[in-house]
């Protein structure tokens, strides 16, 4: 019988996979992590290949480790990282370049350039955001101008732009559909929230071709179905999507205007409830889609630091001062406190409410006796 729900998480650093039973009971449960890239300082990538096999593999180990039947999967949901970007051939499938990351600068010069240019008010009363690196559009400009042929590719027809949801449906169903959702599209700097539509005049001040965008839709609807996976039947209905930090404010059950959570992992980010009309912030937050459901949309107001989880990954695999992400804790608790040292995750610049893409990461405080326990406590608080 088809009873069960297989949630794809793809996240930043890994993808998780749950499986859960009508009653949403987590029967199994399988992550899967895949490489950063750092070809500059400022900059990140993502093989989209390897978050790709990320997920498939993710997707047979948790089947495996519940010893679940993929026939037993009547849905699958998707819910992923915002923001980070990718442009694939419509005819192949494949990447035309690495996805830049949401978390990626190197498009803050483009973004200085749209806000010398006195567009900022505009972008901001259009899409609810700020004019930063953070969002897609710009990282779609430059991949369509420093990879060869991309924009004529492009104007011809023949690449197809995503975040991460859309190259995921694509490839879980083979190409049947070239879809996100609002929750996503809202992320891009192309999305305007009035009339709920791209908008041909940011896309033409971004030098974004129309015809390399998907088809815009509510976050519960069938987009598409499974097709040539391996531990999957074909035909299971592609039925859900949300941007990670709108699908947790979902999933912590936050329905009345008001409500608000913070998620802490790559990054951090604050969301609350606004309910059915967008809200402009004088305060340097963002305004996005929550979720579309049956045609009613429900609004946030997001405040969004780059950096949280990510400091730890960065102490170990950066500075090598941990074997594992889990000994910060008994690292941190090793001394009382941080000894009067501070850390500034300004790693790739600083989010709300100060949208410094020039930011750079500190560690303030330091004397003669300053240990690596106290700079992992600084992290840690």
């Amino acid at each position: 019988m088809k009873s069960n729900v297989l949630a794809i998480d793809q996240g930043t650093t890994g993808t998780t996979v749950l499986i859960l039973d009508a009653s949403l009971n987590v029967l199994s449960r399988a992550n899967q992590e895949f490489p950063q890239i750092y070809p500059k300082p400022g900059w990140v990538e993502h093989d989209p290949e390897a978050i790709w096999s990320s997920t498939t593999a993710a997707i047979r180990a948790a089947l495996a480790n519940g010893n679940v039947s993929g026939d037993s999967i009547a849905a699958i949901g998707i819910t992923n990282q915002r923001e980070t970007t990718v442009i694939w051939d419509r005819a192949s499938g494949q990447p035309i370049h690495n996805a830049i990351v949401w978390q990626c600068r190197r498009t803050s010069s483009h973004c200085d350039q749209l806000k010398s240019q006195g567009l900022e008010e505009l972008f901001r009363t259009k899409t609810g955001l700020v004019l930063d690196a953070y969002f897609s559009g710009t990282k779609i400009a430059w991949l369509l101008n420093n990879v060869d042929g991309a924009r004529r590719r492009a104007e011809n027809g023949e690449l197809a732009f995503g975040t991460i949801d859309s190259y995921l449906i694509w490839r879980l169903s083979q190409g049947q559909a070239h879809v996100t959702d609002v929750t996503n599209a809202c992320r891009t700097l192309l999305f305007n929230l009035n009339t709920n539509q791209w908008d041909e005049e940011l896309c033409r001040h971004l030098t974004v071709p129309m015809n390399v965008l998907p088809t815009i839709h509510g976050c519960s609807e069938v987009y598409a179905t499974t097709s040539g996976l391996d531990g999957l039947p074909d035909g299971i209905p592609i039925a859900g999507i949300a941007g990670d930090q709108q699908a947790a404010l979902f999933g912590q059950a936050c329905f009345e205007t008001g409500q608000a959570k913070c998620t802490y992992g790559t990054g951090a980010f604050a969301l609350v409830n606004t309910g059915d009309r967008p809200l402009a912030s004088a305060h340097g937050m963002l305004t996005s889609a929550g979720w579309q459901i049956d045609g009613n949309r429900t609004y946030v107001l997001e405040g969004s630091a780059f950096i949280a989880g990510a400091a730890v990954q960065w102490l170990r695999d950066g500075l090598g001062m941990i074997e594992k992400a889990s000994d910060i804790e008994a690292l941190a608790a090793s001394v009382p406190d941080s000894g009067g040292v501070s850390f500034v995750p300004a790693l790739t610049g600083l989010g709300a409410p100060h949208w410094r893409a020039d930011a750079r990461g500190a560690f303030l405080g330091i004397t003669r006796g300053t240990t690596s326990a106290h700079m992992a406590r600084a992290v840690f608080e």
